[in-house]
């Protein structure tokens, strides 16, 4: 029963960037196997502001992290209807200065009834979910001296056991960890700046791991302390690069992935120690985009996302590509039972086997107009995407 409780959860709700367990990875089954020509029918959708942070979905209510005019905002929709139930903002200054979005990127996580938002410029907000009343705010960006960096705060919140743990990238704050209730400062680790890549946590030999990704490299903590378990240097000699892509835990392996020269390690973590069992920049070069993993291989997207990327699939132990498809175009992937769903940068949605055999798509339809950048959301049968200007809810399910 307790199982059934869980999966039902599992699929109800996508409550962080990455979905339930961060990994990419839709726990139902309900995904229909076709679809007409003209796709997947349109539930709802609406105009949004500036930002690419993806939407989140919890207890029935999807959250929407956008910006319109000088105002971040966190707005929560019917994920049924979307209909606003409410909206809390706040102003912003932020500027692109290389003439991007200048919208909030990093995903809400919602966690006990709280939704926890981290804005461009280094806000850290908690809402209440049934409510949208703040609970409490910090302006950590300024508070600890954050650079800005090419492109703002980007890497999402990770609430781990009454903590929310953010990559802020201060001074002597590389890490910190703020009591989810007060917002009070728990612990603060390392002096590396901040990444656009998001933290992600998980049991290893039975104790808690939070592993980050920083502009640095491979820090693995103590979730509970901020004790620092061990430090691998990851990053490319290119001054103008960024790291991503989120760390994968499988087992005792973390792989980790970026762009610009810097490829891919597979590292097996024991405790405080780690033996890199294979790295290279031939592998997998992930930009922006996380792998997904199913079955010892790993899915994902190969080489720089302005330049035209691949989309391969790389054997997990060795790091052996095992098919790969040229220039197919930035996107995001997300594991889908058995299935691999890619929501293309040009809107278009494909399904196909998650097999190391090869790639043949079985589903390749157009869901919406635009540059579509953001990560979905798969929550009850439904996925959530946006563009620029507008978010959708399509029907999946059978």
């Amino acid at each position: 029963m307790m199982l059934a409780a869980l999966l039902c959860l599992l699929v109800a709700d996508w409550p962080q960037f990455l979905g339930p367990t961060r990994d990419g990875v839709y726990a139902g089954n309900d995904v229909a196997a076709s679809f007409p020509a003209s796709g997947p029918a349109m539930v709802w959708k609406k105009d949004v502001g500036a930002g690419f942070a993806a939407p989140v979905v919890a207890s029935g209510k999807l959250i929407l992290f956008h910006r319109v005019s000088g105002r971040e905002i966190i707005e929560a929709l019917d994920a049924a209807t979307g209909k606003n139930v409410w909206s809390y903002e706040y102003p912003t200054n932020y500027r692109d200065d290389f003439g991007f979005d200048e919208g909030p990127r990093s995903a809400p996580v919602v966690a006990d009834g709280v939704v926890y938002a981290f804005g461009a410029e280094g806000m850290l907000s908690a809402v209440d979910l049934a409510s949208g009343k703040k609970k409490w705010m910090i302006d950590a960006g300024r508070k600890y001296g954050v650079k800005k960096g090419w492109f703002g705060a980007a890497g999402s919140p990770l609430v781990e056991r009454g903590r929310v743990i953010v990559n802020l990238g201060g001074q002597n704050a590389g890490i910190m960890a703020f009591d989810a209730a007060t917002g009070n400062v728990a612990w603060k680790a390392t002096n590396d700046e901040a990444s656009y890549s998001s933290g992600t946590v998980a049991t290893i030999d039975g104790e808690r791991h939070a592993i980050f990704l920083t502009r640095a490299g491979v820090v693995d903590l103590d979730p509970a302390d901020g004790k620092v378990r061990f430090s691998m240097p990851f990053r490319s000699r290119n001054n103008a690069s960024v790291n991503a892509a989120t760390p994968l835990v499988i087992g005792n392996d973390v792989f980790v992935s970026a762009s610009y020269n810097t490829g891919a390690a597979l590292l097996e973590v024991h405790g405080a120690t780690y033996k890199k069992i294979w790295a290279n920049d031939d592998s997998m070069s992930n930009h922006y985009s996380t792998c997904v993993f199913r079955d010892g291989v790993l899915y994902g997207f190969h080489g720089r996302q302005e330049y035209g990327q691949s989309l391969r699939a790389v054997e997990l132990k060795t790091g052996k590509v095992l098919w790969n498809v040229d220039d197919f175009g930035a996107g995001t992937v997300t594991l889908v039972g058995d299935r691999l769903l890619i929501l293309r940068e040009n809107g278009q949605m494909v399904l196909a086997p998650a097999s190391g055999k090869g790639f043949t798509p079985t589903v390749q339809v157009s869901l919406m107009k635009g540059i579509v950048r953001s990560y979905p959301a798969l929550a009850d049968g439904r996925l959530y995407a946006r563009n620029e200007h507008t978010l959708i809810c399509v029907r999946l399910s059978r």
